[in-house]
């Protein structure tokens, strides 16, 4: 099961990143521009991020109890919403990383090609 402090860890890990107290959560974003790629929930128990609008609802009908919306919110972003609890270590970097490469500028992707090719590139 993953905790913020596992969201903190592993997103300050990723290259460029730092934390920023926003609309009252800590998010996570690259230096170059301020794009977010995470934020944590003020209740600590979920983290938003980057998932293109076509995706998302496979994802949460695939796994409801991992994968949500907050209505109203998330809506007309590309953004989606993930129960920390229903993630492990490994599943979380994934999931981080994802949305990281999504964020980040090509420069940043050229920098660090291990982390610029998905799962299967």
């Amino acid at each position: 099961m993953a905790t913020a402090d596992d969201v903190r860890r592993i997103a300050l890990a990723l290259p460029g990143a730092q934390e920023k107290l926003a609309w009252g959560m800590p998010t996570f974003r690259l230096e170059a521009r301020g794009r977010i790629f995470a934020s944590l929930d003020p209740d600590d128990l979920a983290m938003g991020v980057k998932c293109p609008k076509e995706d998302r609802e496979e994802l949460i009908a695939a796994e409801p109890g991992k994968f949500f919306l907050r209505k109203g919110h998330d809506d007309a972003f590309a953004w989606i919403r993930v129960r920390l609890d229903a993630l492990d270590d490994e599943e979380l970097r994934a999931i981080l990383v994802d949305s990281w490469r999504q964020a980040a500028p090509r420069a940043l992707l050229d920098a660090h090609p291990d982390l610029a090719a998905g799962p299967g590139d």
